[in-house]
């Protein structure tokens, strides 16, 4: 019995595998597509040839409380040819926070270097934004690399950046 369950677990898994779309920027409004661009030309510019986008590079979320889609662009699993560190250093991988606008467009509210994040729980009460907490280089909390450095941020519509003190 154990078998015949390992056997139907394997091949639902393979099916699904099957199924999976592979990454395409096009699915995504024009301003999430400019976001991943840069993913391109930081490789070309490192002649580092086909860049190579890992299915959860964007993220789709309702981050404002506006009922629209937002979008996170993580690039921590993006390949530059054969590279697994163009996007990537000391301080984390890039990642960006769009946030839809009411006419349809995007509007880029972060861009930096994140060593992890988490949304954390839905707020309470309706309509409200989410809170993302950012796992961040130590410099930002005045220390140094290896430091725990945690911030948080309501996400709105309104741009930010962490700064080194």
């Amino acid at each position: 019995m154990r078998h015949l369950l390992l056997l139907l677990a394997l091949i639902a898994s393979a099916a699904r595998a099957e199924d999976a779309k592979p990454f395409n920027p096009s699915d995504y409004p024009p301003g999430v597509q400019q976001a991943l661009r840069y993913a391109n030309e930081e490789c070309a510019s490192q002649d580092g040839g086909e860049v190579t986008f890992a299915p959860g590079t964007v993220r789709r979320i309702d981050l404002t409380g506006d009922g629209r889609d937002d979008y996170i662009v993580d690039f921590s699993e993006t390949k530059c040819g054969d590279r697994e560190t163009t996007y990537c250093g000391t301080g984390g991988c890039v990642m960006n926070i769009l946030v839809a606008l009411p006419d349809g467009s995007v509007r880029k509210v972060f861009d930096g270097y994140v060593r992890s994040y988490t949304i954390v729980a839905p707020p309470v009460k309706r309509g409200a934004a989410r809170t993302v907490r950012f796992d961040l280089h130590g410099s930002y909390c005045g220390g140094f690399g290896a430091q725990a450095c945690v911030k948080q941020k309501a996400i709105s519509a309104t741009p930010f950046a962490f700064k080194q003190p």
